[in-house]
């Protein structure tokens, strides 16, 4: 047997003798009936244990693929292709070798933790329940007539809701452009996903925050990209270091939250907004500006956005109404050039053919209401509370022990523990107690940070969270 496992391969040894093997019996290589070598001689052709042998024809047997007889052998099943025996697909190489990856193990164990009604969640980035517009929503859905037709829409999103965007982001966000230059979305989720498929190669390389959001999703490099990272301070990041970053790799994108960034809560300074925007002039590097949480700072100004301040149409600006009126109503949104527009929404149109036509039409009515500027105000204030007891709660219960920058908007705390502790330890004890947040290192490269999150932390019970976590921490401290 010329072929040997690759032991630098992430993948298990067994599971690679199995693959091989039922490839081969797939190509002709292996015939139905043959026998294939002992578990002894197979392991000492292949240099490897008897018991990664024994693995391995166990899970080709749990497929139906091999059949064994106690003192016979290991043989290559007869019925393999027959009718009395169906074979079943080996599902776990389907999904091991699917091109797009899936979310880290601990995001996904923090989502499912997360839906258990008992635990206190800081984790999820979304609004509470109480401090979504249901009383809106019930009179649009009670009072107003549907309008629309039930057929496709256009494929870049209901024309009267592109409309009303128009308009929404000339009067919050100070952004001038027009219905055909907007793309609604799944939620910015979906346009990130977009531009990231549609704009860019594998090989490409690309910037990041650091801290980000962005960092936790595996969609670059599922689309083989090269991210490189752009260290954030209280003022946001630095543009020198796009400099020195561009200058040795040769930077295709950049990737910013300039707003209550998230996890940080930070504001990108507005000079260095200006110098971004220069640089990505004299460079050529397009930015992509994700802006979840610009709407609900807690003083009720709005900093100019980079797109705002855009004179040149190198910015690609994303938007939704997933953190500030409902997650779960999926409407986002992307401005660009018409011919990118165009490019990214041909893409949705051949994942989804076009938006569900109910979610754009209650989104509009409630854009084009007196209820959405009444909800704004309620929320900044609802969460500037939240907040409050948040910060209040880490002076009184953890001030020895935790460092944090206070937010002036958006939903996230950022803070830093003092001292060295395993955070995913941390993690796991603390969901013992009752109580959810999200490791630092899920965001970047900083070791011993953690990330509340205020708007889902329901208010009154925020506090007994903060509780739950440091009983948490100092159990792992005397430990």
């Amino acid at each position: 047997m010329e072929w040997k496992p690759d032991r630098t391969d992430k993948k298990p040894i067994y599971k690679q003798i199995a693959d091989y093997i039922e490839q081969g019996i797939s190509s002709g290589i292996f015939l139905p009936d043959s026998m294939l070598p002992s578990e002894r001689a197979l392991a000492r052709e292949l240099q490897v244990n008897r018991s990664t042998v024994v693995a391995a024809y166990e899970e080709l047997l749990s497929l139906g693929i091999v059949e064994r007889k106690k003192g016979s052998g290991t043989r290559i099943s007869t019925d393999i292709w027959g009718i009395s025996h169906k074979r079943i697909p080996n599902w776990g190489r389907y999904v091991e070798d699917g091109s797009f990856l899936p979310n880290l193990p601990l995001v996904q164990r923090i989502r499912t933790e997360t839906q258990k009604r008992e635990l206190i969640n800081l984790a999820s980035g979304e609004l509470a329940p109480d401090l979504f517009p249901l009383d809106p929503f019930r009179s649009i859905l009670s009072e107003e007539l549907f309008t629309g037709h039930l057929g496709y829409d256009h494929p870049q999103g209901n024309e009267l809701l592109r409309e009303k965007i128009s308009s929404h982001v000339k009067e919050y966000k100070k952004i001038d452009t027009g219905h055909s230059s907007i793309l609604i979305t799944s939620g910015a989720q979906q346009a990130l996903h977009l531009i990231v498929q549609c704009l860019l190669k594998p090989g490409d390389a690309v910037a990041i925050e650091d801290p980000s959001y962005c960092f936790s999703l595996p969609i670059f490099q599922s689309a083989g990209l090269k991210t490189f990272l752009l260290p954030v301070d209280q003022h946001g990041i630095n543009p020198d270091d796009l400099i020195a970053l561009h200058k040795k790799h040769r930077i295709r994108m950049i990737f910013l939250n300039p707003d209550h960034q998230n996890p940080s809560g930070t504001i990108l300074h507005l000079e260095r907004r200006k110098r971004i925007l220069e640089l990505s002039s004299e460079f050529g590097i397009p930015i992509v500006e994700d802006d979840p949480y610009s709407l609900i700072s807690f003083n009720g100004i709005v900093n100019p956005t980079l797109k705002s301040m855009d004179q040149n149409g190198n910015v690609l600006y994303i938007s939704s109404l997933s953190k500030i009126v409902a997650s779960g109503l999926r409407i986002g949104w992307v401005i660009g050039p018409a011919q990118v527009i165009e490019r990214l929404a041909d893409a949705k149109q051949q994942v989804d053919f076009g938006h569900s036509v109910f979610p754009q039409w209650v989104a509009h009515q409630f854009l084009d209401s007196d209820y959405f500027h009444t909800h704004i105000g309620m929320l900044r204030k609802q969460l500037k509370q939240r907040r409050d007891e948040l910060t209040s709660s880490l002076h009184e219960v953890l001030a020895d022990e935790i460092e944090f920058l206070v937010p002036e908007g958006g939903i996230h705390m950022w803070c830093k523990l003092k001292a060295s502790v395993n955070e995913f330890r941390l993690l796991e004890e603390s969901m013992k107690k009752g109580v959810a947040f999200v490791p630092g290192s899920v965001f970047g490269s900083k070791k011993g940070y953690v990330r509340f999150t205020f708007g889902r932390g329901e208010a009154g019970l925020i506090g007994e969270g903060i509780l739950r976590f440091a009983d948490a921490l100092k159990s792992l401290q005397t430990d």
